[in-house]
Order: C-alpha cells, then sequence, then structure tokens
C-alpha cells in the first residue's frame, strides 16, 4: 500500500459566489501558496476574589486572519494577464453594488488527489492586492497576492 500523505503543495482553492451578489467562481483556483488557515481567540482574565493561587479565563470573540493566496499573474499557455482579482477590488473601490463577495474552500489532497481535509470561509471581500515586485535582477516570476478578509472559518475532515 502506498504511504500517503498530505503535502503542503498538494491543495486546491476555489471562490464561488456567496448571497447572490455573483455570479459564478472567480478564478481557476491556480493558486502557488495558501496562508491565513488560522484563529485566535480573545480570552480575558478574571480575578476572583480570595482566589491568590490563579487567574480564571474566559472566552471571548474569535478573530480570523485574513486568507492570504498567491498565485503567477500570467496565465501559463499564453502569457496574458489574467485580471478577475483585480476587477473584483476595482468594483468595490469604484461603489459597484451590490458588493460581490465569495465564499472560499481550500482543500488539502493526498496523492490520490483525494481530499482529506477542507476549510470554508464565508463572505469574502477583497481586502488587499498586491501587485508583483518587479526586479530586473532576480528574473523571478510575477506573483499577485490577494488578501481576503472573511466572516468565518470552518474546518471538515474527510
Amino acid at each position: 500500500m502506498p504511504d500517503l500523505l498530505a503535502r503542503s503543495f498538494l491543495f486546491r482553492v476555489s471562490l464561488s459566489a456567496s448571497d447572490g451578489t455573483a455570479s459564478g467562481s472567480l478564478t481557476d483556483g491556480a493558486f502557488a501558496e495558501c496562508t491565513g488557515l488560522d484563529i485566535e481567540m480573545d480570552v480575558g482574565e478574571y480575578v476572583e476574589g480570595g482566589r491568590n493561587n490563579g487567574v480564571l479565563q474566559r472566552a471571548g470573540r474569535a478573530k480570523v486572519s485574513r486568507i492570504i493566496l498567491r498565485r503567477g499573474m500570467l496565465y501559463p499557455s499564453d502569457g496574458s494577464v489574467n485580471p478577475e482579482l483585480w476587477r473584483w477590488l476595482q468594483d468595490v473601490l469604484d461603489g459597484v453594488r451590490p458588493i460581490r463577495r465569495y465564499d472560499g474552500t481550500i482543500s488539502i489532497l493526498d496523492e490520490t488527489r483525494r481530499t482529506i481535509a477542507t476549510w470554508t470561509f464565508t463572505r469574502g471581500l477583497p481586502a488587499k492586492l498586491v501587485g508583483p515586485q518587479l526586479n530586473a535582477k532576480t528574473g523571478e516570476v510575477v506573483i499577485e497576492e490577494l488578501q481576503i478578509a472573511h466572516e468565518g472559518l470552518r474546518l471538515k475532515v474527510a
């Protein structure tokens, strides 16, 4: 039996319309990097009178990080620019209403391309878009970065 391990380079990203604010999906999902799959909870300390050996900890609100996606800016087949992400942010900045929101899924795949785990986020908005870092000395591929603010992150294990 083959050794089936989750590898950090085997993942799939999809962004689909939420709440009827947009139609269809956004992008082909060909991202080279994905970060921001984390949640942090505020923890409040409660000092109880007469309890000198410690402080009680109380659960607070959750804070989700932005999903950060990086990909090559050009289509490999013909070298043309893929403007979808830039158009999404520009529409928000230009006041196009309703604002298009996208739900997203990030799936980890095993070596047979079977889904092992999936994170989902809801009602994503483009928070930041970074163009390529241009430097004639390096000869690197032009990469763009999209940061998505969202309203919740969930993990589902297959």
